[in-house]
């Protein structure tokens, strides 16, 4: 079997997503377009802040919770710290059969900068 590092797989997921800038998700919150933000963090990240209207799906739990969660018709836009955790979560999710998924590059950090809103 062919050995592939983190970043090998990462870099393989972002070329089967959608990756949306943080512009994008700050102009669909705008609009009021209906979305389910999925927050792919840690428990303690998410307590140091979060988008609006975001719920907590740890990637580490994504497989066995987003359905009970998020609908599969739904716009699902997935984020992170910094975007990688969410582009495997928005890979694994096309597997699901989710076909509206999107990446939010840059994660949370791109959020904040950017000078978005944060809950909590």
């Amino acid at each position: 079997m062919t050995q592939r590092s983190g970043r090998d797989l990462i870099d393989a997921a972002k070329t089967r997503i959608r990756e949306v800038s943080v512009n994008d998700v700050q102009a669909m919150q705008a609009r009021g377009e209906p979305a389910v933000y999925v927050d792919v963090r840690e428990p303690n990240e998410w307590n140091l802040g979060r988008l609006p209207q975001a719920i907590l799906i740890p990637r580490g739990t994504l497989e066995t919770t987003v359905e009970q969660r998020a609908p599969r018709e739904a716009t699902v836009v997935l984020y992170c710290a910094g975007g990688n955790r969410s582009a495997l979560a928005a890979d694994t999710l096309q597997q699901m059969g989710y076909d509206k998924v999107v990446s939010m590059a840059g994660g949370f950090r791109a959020w904040v900068d950017a000078g978005g809103t944060v809950d909590g």
